[in-house]
C-alpha cells in the first residue's frame, strides 16, 4: 500500500501541486508573520543592548500621579550623582516641545517637534548620520525626516521658538537617526546642547541621568550607591535592566502586530482547509473504483484509510516546507517595506527564524492538511469491493437530514440571540466581542445548512445565464446545482472573504459619514484656526480682531477654555469655555434650551451633569480666578458629539469677567458670501502668517485626513484578505479542474451529442461563474448585516452605509475571480479528443 500510495502521488504531480497550493500559502502567512515579528523584537533588543552597554546606571524621577507636572531630577541631585565614589561620568537628559519652524515662518507639523539635549562623552547614545554634534549653543541637529520632509540641509539656518515663544536661529550642523523612539519619529527632534536645551524648554530639572562606571565598576554596586546618595524619590537600574524593560516593552508593541496579522492568518489556514477537504473529497469520489480493487486483492479498511492520510501527510510536509521558504521571503519583504516608508523599526536587522517557526509551520501545514482529510478517507473505507465491477462510478446524492437541520437550526438561533444581546448591550468593546461571537455562530449555521440552499440559490442565480446562454447556460446551472454539498465547500471559502471585505467596507462607509455629519455639527465652518496641538500657547485675540476687518471673511467665532474646579466636586477639574454670541453659532440642546443664554447661566456637557447629579434649573458653584466662587443656574445640556463646546460653557462676558480675557483655544472663520474659496483661504492664512503656531484648517482638509485614514485602513485589511480570498480562488479552481476530470465521460457524450468545443469551455466558466456570486451574495448579505450590528456599539448615533458601489464590485470580482480560475480546466477539457474520454470508462 505504500508503494502504492507513492506512485500515485509521482504519477499526479500536478494534482499534488494544485492541492499543495492552498495550504503553502496559509502556512506561508504565518510563518511570515513570525519572521517579521521576531525579526523587529531582535532588532530592537540588539539596540536597546547596544545602547544599555554605553551605561552603567539610569536614574529617573518616580511618577506621581497627584502632582501636576511631570517629576524631574534637580540639578543638585546631579551633582550628588557625580560625587559618588565608582561614578566617571554622569549626564542629565532631557526633552520638551519647541516648535521648528518652516521655510514658510510657520510651526512645522499638527504636533511641536521635540527638543533633546545631547550630552558628550562616552554617554552620548545619538547615532549622528551626516554632519557633527552640538557643540556651541547657536549649534543644532535635526532628525533626518524632518530635514527631508522641511527641505533643510547641514549648514542652513533653522528658526525655533521656545518655551514662551520667542524666535531663536540655529545653525544646522548635522542630522541625526531618532532610532526606535516612535515618539521622537512622530513628532520630529531637534537635538541642542544641554543648557540649550533647558534654555529652550524651560525645563527646571532632567528627565533621566545617565551614569558611566569607573573602569572595574560593578553595575550593581553602583546602583546601589547612587540610590543611597539620592534618597527614595527616583528610579534607580543597571543598564541590563534598562536595557530588559525596553526590549519588553517592545515585545508588548510588536505582540498587537503579531496578533492582528495571525487572526488573518488563521482565516487563511480555515479557508485553506475547506479547500483541502473538498480536493480529498473528490480525491476519494474519482478513485472509488481504484480502491474498490485495492479491496478485491487484499486491502483492508484500515490500509485505504492509511493510504489517504498518507497522502495527506506528504502534502502537509511538502505545503510546510515551501510554505516556510515563502514566509522567509515574505518577512524579509515586508521588513524592506517598513524601512522604505521610514517607519519606527530597527534598520539592517538580520533576518531572524526561530526554531519556534519552523516547528509551528510543519505543525500547523500537518494538523490542518490531516485534519481537513480525516472525513474524506473515512468515506473512502465504505467503499465496497463490488464497486470495483461497475463501468460508471455513481455520483452521490445529497439529502438534509434531521441531524443537519437541527444543528443548522440551533446555530442560527444562537447566533442571532447573541447577535442580538450584543446589540442592545450598552456600547463598547464587550459589545463588539459579543456581537463577532454571535456572527461566528451565525456563520457555522449558515456553513452546515449551505448545501440544503445551494440548490435554490443556483436556481437564483441561474435565471439570466440560463436564457441568455441557452444549452452551455442550462447544463451550467444544472451541474451546478446536482452536488450541491461540494458546491457549497467550494463556495464557502469565498464566501469568507467577501463576508469580511463587506464588513470592513461597511464599518469603514458607515464611519466616514456619521464622521462627517458630526463634523458639519460641529464645525459648521470654512475654516478653523487652532494652536499647533500640544503648545502651551494659545491664539491671541489680535488675531480674530485683524480677521473681521478683513473684506473676504464673513464671520468669526472665538472659543476660550480655561481649567477651573466646582465647590463640592473634590480636587477634580473641569474644562470652562465662552459661549461665542454669533448668529452662526447654534448648537442643539439635549435639554432645557439656550434661548436667552446670559448672566448667570451655565450648560453642561450630558455626562459631566450626569456625573455631578445634576439637571437643568439646578444651580453648581464654580471657583473662578477674578470674582471667587460663583453659583451659576443650569440652562441646557448638550451633546458633545454634535457641540464644540466645553464641558461647562458659560455666556462669553462671563467668561471675561470670571476669568479675564484669555487668548483664544481656536478660531472658527466663515468666508464671505461670493468669495471664492481660495481667495478666502489665502485671506485667512496671510493674515495668521504673523502667528507661527496658528494652524489654518479647512473642514474638507480635516474630512480629507478621515478619509485618508479609513481608505488606508481598508486598504490594509483588503490586502491582508487578499490571501484568504487568493486561496479560494485557487480552491475553486482545484474543484473545478478535479470535476472536470471526474466528468471526462460526461463531457464526451456531450461532445459526441453535438455541444462544440466553445460551448463546452462556456459552459464550464458559467458554471465557476455562477459558484463566485453564490459565494458572493451570501457573503455580502452576511457582511451588511453584521456589519450593521458591529456599528450599534458605538456610544453614539450612527449614520448607517452601505456602500453600493463597492459591493457591486465585490460582486462582480467574485464572478470574475469565478471564470479565471476555470480557464484552465475549461481548455483542457474542450481540447480532450472524445474517443479517449468515451474509452476512459
Amino acid at each position: 500500500m505504500l508503494k502504492t500510495t507513492l506512485a500515485g502521488l509521482r504519477a499526479h504531480k500536478l494534482r499534488l501541486l494544485l492541492t499543495s497550493l492552498a495550504i503553502t500559502l496559509g502556512v506561508g502567512f504565518i510563518a511570515g508573520t513570525f519572521v517579521l515579528t521576531d525579526t523587529i523584537e531582535v532588532g530592537f533588543r540588539q539596540k536597546f543592548t547596544a545602547d544599555a552597554a554605553k551605561i552603567s546606571v539610569a536614574v529617573t524621577p518616580k511618577d506621581n500621579p497627584k502632582a501636576q507636572e511631570a517629576p524631574t531630577i534637580p540639578a543638585d541631585v546631579l551633582e550628588r550623582i557625580r560625587k559618588v565614589p565608582g561614578v566617571a561620568d554622569a549626564q542629565g537628559l532631557l526633552s520638551g516641545p519647541t516648535p521648528l519652524l518652516g521655510r514658510d515662518g510657520k510651526a512645522a507639523g499638527n504636533f511641536p517637534t521635540t527638543a533633546v539635549s545631547v550630552p558628550t562623552g562616552s554617554l552620548n547614545r545619538v547615532i549622528v548620520t551626516s554632519g557633527d554634534f552640538p557643540a556651541r549653543p547657536t549649534d543644532a541637529i535635526l532628525d533626518e525626516n524632518t530635514a527631508k520632509t522641511r527641505r533643510f540641509a547641514v549648514g542652513d539656518t533653522i528658526t525655533v521658538l521656545d518655551a514662551k515663544g520667542a524666535r531663536n536661529d540655529f545653525t544646522l550642523v548635522g542630522l541625526f537617526d531618532t532610532g526606535v523612539n516612535q515618539n521622537l519619529a512622530y513628532t520630529g527632534a531637534v537635538g541642542f546642547t544641554t543648557e540649550t536645551a533647558q534654555r529652550m524648554t524651560g525645563a527646571k530639572g532632567f528627565g533621566e541621568v545617565d551614569v558611566a562606571g569607573a573602569e572595574g565598576s560593578d553595575p550593581a554596586r553602583l546602583r546601589d550607591a547612587v540610590a543611597a546618595a539620592i534618597g527614595a524619590d527616583y528610579e534607580v537600574k543597571t543598564g541590563s535592566q534598562v536595557a530588559d524593560e525596553l526590549a519588553a516593552q517592545s515585545n508588548v508593541e510588536t505582540s498587537y502586530l503579531t496578533l492582528m496579522l495571525l487572526l488573518f492568518g488563521l482565516i487563511a489556514m480555515f479557508v485553506a482547509a475547506l479547500v483541502i477537504y473538498n480536493t480529498f473529497n473528490i480525491l476519494v469520489a474519482q478513485r472509488t473504483r481504484e480502491m474498490a480493487l485495492l479491496r478485491c486483492i487484499g486491502a483492508t479498511r484500515a490500509q485505504i484509510f492509511g493510504s489517504i492520510l498518507l497522502e495527506s501527510v506528504v502534502v502537509a510536509i511538502l505545503s510546510s516546507g515551501l510554505g516556510l521558504l515563502l514566509g522567509l521571503g515574505l518577512g524579509a519583504g515586508a521588513m524592506a517595506g517598513l524601512e522604505l516608508l521610514d517607519a519606527p523599526v530597527p534598520s539592517g536587522a538580520a533576518i531572524s527564524l526561530a526554531p519556534r517557526t519552523i516547528i509551528l509551520a510543519v505543525v500547523i501545514g500537518l494538523v490542518v492538511t490531516v485534519g481537513a482529510a480525516l472525513l474524506p478517507a473515512r468515506a473512502a473505507t465504505r467503499v465496497a469491493p463490488i464497486a470495483a465491477l461497475r463501468s460508471q462510478v455513481e455520483e452521490q446524492t445529497f439529502k438534509a437530514g434531521l441531524v443537519r437541520t437541527i444543528l443548522a437550526t440551533l446555530f442560527l438561533l444562537a447566533g442571532t440571540g447573541v447577535t442580538v444581546a450584543g446589540v442592545t448591550m450598552d456600547g463598547g468593546d464587550e459589545a463588539l466581542i459579543v456581537i463577532m461571537g454571535g456572527g461566528a455562530l451565525f456563520f457555522l449555521g449558515v456553513l452546515i445548512l449551505s448545501p440544503v440552499i445551494m440548490r435554490p440559490l443556483a436556481s437564483f442565480v441561474g435565471w439570466l445565464p440560463r436564457r441568455l446562454f441557452g444549452v452551455p447556460g442550462s447544463l451550467a446551472v444544472d451541474n451546478a446545482r446536482r452536488n450541491p454539498k461540494r458546491a457549497a465547500t467550494t463556495t464557502v471559502a469565498l464566501t469568507i472573504g467577501v463576508t469580511l471585505m463587506t464588513l470592513i467596507s461597511v464599518i469603514t462607509t458607515t464611519t466616514r459619514a456619521t464622521i462627517n455629519a458630526q463634523l458639519d455639527a460641529q464645525f459648521p465652518v470654512d475654516y478653523m484656526i487652532s494652536e499647533q496641538r500640544g503648545s502651551e500657547s494659545r491664539i491671541p485675540r489680535a488675531l480674530a480682531a485683524a480677521l473681521r476687518q478683513s473684506p473676504e471673511v464673513g464671520s468669526v467665532i472665538q472659543m476660550q477654555r480655561v481649567e477651573a474646579s466646582l465647590e463640592g466636586s473634590g480636587t477634580r477639574d473641569f474644562q470652562v469655555g465662552n459661549f461665542p454670541a454669533s448668529p452662526d453659532f447654534r448648537p442643539q440642546a439635549t435639554t432645557g434650551s439656550f434661548d436667552g443664554f446670559g448672566p448667570g447661566a451655565v450648560a453642561l456637557v450630558d455626562g459631566t451633569a450626569r456625573h455631578l447629579g445634576r439637571k437643568v434649573g439646578d444651580t453648581i458653584q464654580l471657583k473662578t480666578e477674578k470674582a471667587g466662587t460663583v453659583t451659576l443656574k443650569i440652562a441646557a445640556t448638550f451633546d458633545p458629539e454634535t457641540s464644540d463646546l466645553a464641558s461647562i460653557t458659560i455666556p462669553q462676558a462671563e467668561f471675561d469677567r470670571y476669568f479675564g480675557a484669555l487668548d483664544d483655544a481656536a478660531v472658527y472663520v466663515n468666508a464671505k458670501d461670493g468669495v471664492a474659496p481660495d481667495v478666502a483661504r489665502r485671506a485667512v492664512e496671510a493674515i495668521a502668517q504673523p502667528y507661527p503656531t496658528a494652524l489654518v484648517v479647512s473642514s474638507t482638509e480635516i474630512r480629507g485626513e478621515f478619509d485618508d485614514a479609513l481608505n488606508m485602513m481598508l486598504m490594509i485589511f483588503g490586502g491582508l484578505l487578499g490571501l484568504a480570498i487568493l486561496i479560494s480562488v485557487l480552491g475553486i479552481a482545484n474543484t473545478l479542474s478535479l470535476s472536470v476530470h471526474e466528468r471526462t465521460h460526461e463531457s464526451a457524450l456531450l461532445r459526441a451529442l453535438g455541444l462544440t468545443r466553445p460551448q463546452l469551455r462556456r459552459m464550464l466558466s458559467l458554471e465557476a461563474l455562477l459558484l463566485g456570486l453564490i459565494g458572493a451574495l451570501i457573503g455580502i448579505s452576511l457582511g451588511v448585516v453584521f456589519g450593521w450590528a458591529a456599528m450599534q456599539t458605538l456610544p453614539f448615533d450612527i449614520l448607517f452605509r452601505a456602500p453600493a458601489d463597492l459591493i457591486l464590485l465585490f460582486l462582480v470580482l467574485s464572478g470574475l475571480a469565478g471564470v479565471l480560475a476555470a480557464l484552465l480546466p475549461a481548455r483542457r477539457a474542450s481540447r480532450a479528443s472524445i474517443v479517449d474520454s468515451l474509452a476512459s470508462t
